[in-house]
């Protein structure tokens, strides 16, 4: 038997989903047998029903065996490599550097944006990996390897439900600053069906919807610097929106634009943030954070 107390940035999740990260070696149809089985008590009860939700304080007992409490420490300091652009009790928004991924990839190799993320908060003393049960800060947006820019990232729990909730809800609006190849129409709203096939984005008749708006900042040289507001987060969006559109990024071979190769002209420059007045993050409503000129 085990006991647990949850801790703050535990509170607030259904007892099923807490139990899985607090157990990641048990299958799921285990768990499940467990509960059923009264192998877990709540504040001294027995239960059954995984859907209910834990509370900061509450106490578990758990009936389960040791192996399956087995976890490995995800934390791996890596030297942060960014500058931070806003910061409070609760996000973090910073620059991610071009070329640096935001999660590790499919080889897991790399240092990446969440582990400095973590490294970072590691040395201010607001993040300790000993201290938490399942919780570790987070990023709420992503941008490619090549895209550099404004990623927003969660110091507790609290805020990541917060961020994470308003980015599904489309409440902070995302703006980006490109390159393109030729002379779009001074301003105009992209709004296509996109599909995702064989690791490239392309216009197609099925798919899901992705919407943009752009006006154009400057034309020289056959090229233009653009500001877009992203209204949709789907993968290569804007590079395959605009490349449709006969004015694909330069820099980005991949989706015909001309210039250095797999450098495509994007950067995450500007976001708006939207909260409930009664959300915690009320105080950042309407706050907008940009990158210097």
């Amino acid at each position: 038997m085990r006991q647990f107390t949850v801790g703050e940035n535990d509170g607030g999740q259904r007892l099923d989903k807490f139990l899985s990260k607090l157990m990641p070696n048990m299958p799921k149809s285990m768990l499940y047998k467990g509960l059923r089985k009264k192998c877990v008590r709540l504040n001294g009860k027995h239960i059954k029903d995984g859907a209910c939700f834990v509370s900061t304080g509450d106490v578990l007992m758990l009936y389960f065996a040791d192996e399956f409490f087995a976890k490995e420490n995800s934390f791996k300091y890596v030297k942060p490599r960014f500058d931070v652009v806003y910061e409070d009790d609760n996000i973090l928004v910073v620059n991610k550097p071009v070329g640096l991924l935001c999660h590790s990839d499919e080889n897991g190799n790399g240092d990446t944006l969440v582990d400095m993320v973590r490294s970072y908060l590691y040395d201010t003393g607001e993040y300790n990996p000993q201290n938490e049960q399942t919780f570790s800060p987070a990023l709420c947006n992503r941008l490619d390897r090549n895209t550099g820019g404004l990623v927003i990232a969660a110091k507790n729990a609290l805020s990541l439900r917060e961020v994470n909730s308003s980015i599904k809800e489309r409440r902070i609006r995302k703006f980006y600053t490109a390159v393109v190849c030729g002379t779009p129409p001074k301003t105009g709203h992209l709004e296509n069906i996109l599909e995702r096939s064989d690791k490239v984005t392309k216009v197609s008749d099925r798919g899901k919807t992705a919407s943009l708006d752009y006006r154009v900042i400057e034309s020289k040289n056959g090229f233009s610097t653009v500001e877009i507001e992203l209204h949709t987060g789907r993968t290569h969006q804007i590079r395959a929106q605009f490349a449709d559109f006969g004015f694909p990024l330069a820099g980005d071979t991949k989706y015909g634009g001309v210039g250095e190769k797999y450098r495509q002209a994007l950067y995450s420059t500007r976001l708006i943030l939207n909260f409930d007045e009664d959300s915690p993050l009320a105080y950042l409503d309407g706050k907008e954070i940009k990158l210097s000129d």
